[in-house]
């Protein structure tokens, strides 16, 4: 039977003196995280069970999304409808794209891939860095299922496209939360479909690197799009960055996002906070490397056509009493977004007012 701990000094001499750690505990048999390990509520990861919306709990799972959305902007979700089989394939389908040899894997690169929607490469915008990123990705924007299957690489457009099909109903169920939230009434899917117009798939590879104190895998930056969908390994390495005004003992911390075995991390990108006119947070975050072996992550970013216009929805303006984005082409933000290097969250001041 394993121990109570009733006494915390008791913990804290078997865990940091006696030097027997968290690996002791476990080895314990604990049941459950000792008190002195429960964090308080705001440094918590959420994480959200999404098959009890519409259920008795459906409330209770509205708020822990939407506060996480106000608060940290990630968040993680469970039972989200796609198959744990398919999550398990898709890191093998990734590890087995980038195992190929290099001229391989050059076919996909800018200016000789057979598709301008496939595009494989390294770091984030090279030309622009004055550090490169430790990081090999390549990029599939959906267009057509005929297209996918004719251009996308065959180590992995099948599982990816199957990705992404099963994914788009979670991430239509989160939008419907948030916007409903918002106070605006959601009479047809009209401004999710908008939303969501275009959808891509990266493959994102890091390899083990020698001196991983040196460099990262993805610099700090918040995604431009609308949600964004990831599935981590079991290695992690995924930091997100405590805003400054979220009234935190870790304001301007970074904290990890833990792996979580058949979880899938949402976080919202910069066109939800534009939107919302500030409510939800688009996440700050970045990547680490490890020397002890390479890893991978694979998401989905949802964002609108390019021609589609983004500003703040005229129903929360009218509740805050001022906009504090303007209104644009989406293209325009993406041109501003990928014209820049990774730097935190300053995309967002192209849209301020």
């Amino acid at each position: 039977m394993a121990p109570t701990f009733d006494d915390g000094s008791s913990l804290f001499n078997f865990v940091v003196r006696d030097g027997y750690g968290v690996k002791g505990l476990v080895d314990l048999g604990v049941s459950k995280v000792p008190e002195r390990y429960v964090q308080p509520p705001q440094e918590r990861i959420e994480k959200s069970n999404l098959s009890k919306l519409g259920g008795p709990c459906h409330e209770q799972v509205v708020g822990e999304i939407v506060h996480a959305a106000q608060t940290l902007g990630f968040f993680q979700v469970i039972n989200h409808g796609v198959p744990l089989e398919l999550l398990e394939s898709l890191k093998e389908a990734a590890y087995d794209f980038f195992g190929q040899e290099a001229e391989k894997k050059a076919v996909y690169k800018k200016g000789t891939s057979p598709s301008p929607f496939v595009k494989y490469g390294t770091s984030f915008a090279p030309e622009k860095e004055k550090a490169l990123e430790w990081k090999d990705y390549v990029s599939m924007v959906y267009t057509n299922d005929e297209d996918a299957n004719k251009y996308w690489p065959q180590h992995c457009k099948e599982v990816s496209l199957e990705y992404l099909r099963t994914s788009v109903d979670m991430v239509q169920k989160l939008l419907n939360v948030l916007i409903t939230d918002l106070g605006v009434t959601l009479e047809n899917s009209e401004i999710v479909d908008n939303l969501i117009g275009t959808k891509m798939v990266n493959m994102n590879f890091y390899p083990a690197c020698p001196n991983p104190d040196l460099t990262v895998g993805v610099g700090r930056h918040s995604d431009m799009g609308t949600l964004t969908v990831l599935l981590q390994d079991g290695i992690g390495g995924l930091y997100v960055k405590v805003e400054d005004d979220m009234n935190s003992a870790k304001n301007g911390q970074w904290i990890a996002i833990p792996p979580i075995s058949g979880a899938l991390v949402i976080n919202i990108g910069d066109t939800l906070q534009i939107l919302s006119n500030g409510k939800y947070k688009s996440a700050e975050h970045r990547v680490r490397t490890t020397s002890d072996q390479s890893r991978v992550s694979i998401p989905i970013f949802t964002i609108p056509k390019s021609t589609q216009k983004i500003g703040p929805l005229p129903q929360v303006v009218e509740k805050d009493g001022v906009a504090r984005y303007k209104e644009m082409a989406f293209q325009d933000y993406m041109n501003n977004f990928f014209g820049n290097a990774h730097e935190g969250k300053k995309s967002l001041d192209f849209a301020k007012i």
